[in-house]
């Protein structure tokens, strides 16, 4: 599969540059360390009702994750846009396993039905 185009660096101005690696540097700072450290991330808004299906889904099939959540609909948009352009994936939840972006809601089903989600004790 082709990889999304993304503008190179050498075409951003060095001005450019420092304003994308300090937008909302904390939040993503944040995400970064829990997908690092933790095996199951899933990064979500309130309200959102496929960030309550992904954590609901977790919750039933006993897998522990660490929740991280950002604002709502009408608050906190500019770190979720952050983090959407982090991540390069637009949407949430973010599902992280092991470190890797797994997808949405939808691939966390995906991922039950094929058997790749461990249940912890």
């Amino acid at each position: 599969m082709a990889e999304r185009p993304t503008l190179a660096p050498e075409k951003m101005s060095e001005a450019v540059k420092s304003q994308i690696a300090g937008f909302h540097r904390a939040v993503v700072d944040e995400a970064a360390a829990a997908v690092s450290r933790d095996p199951v991330v899933v990064v979500g808004m309130a309200q959102n009702p496929f960030v309550k299906k992904a954590r609901r889904l977790l919750d039933q099939e006993g897998v522990k994750y660490t929740y991280l959540e950002y604002g709502s609909y009408l608050s906190k948009w500019k770190e979720r846009l952050a983090l959407k352009l982090w991540a390069g994936f637009p949407t949430f939840p973010m599902v992280f396993v092991d470190g890797v972006l797994e997808g949405g809601y939808a691939d966390l089903v995906k991922l039950r039905d094929q058997g790749k989600l461990k249940r912890q004790p």
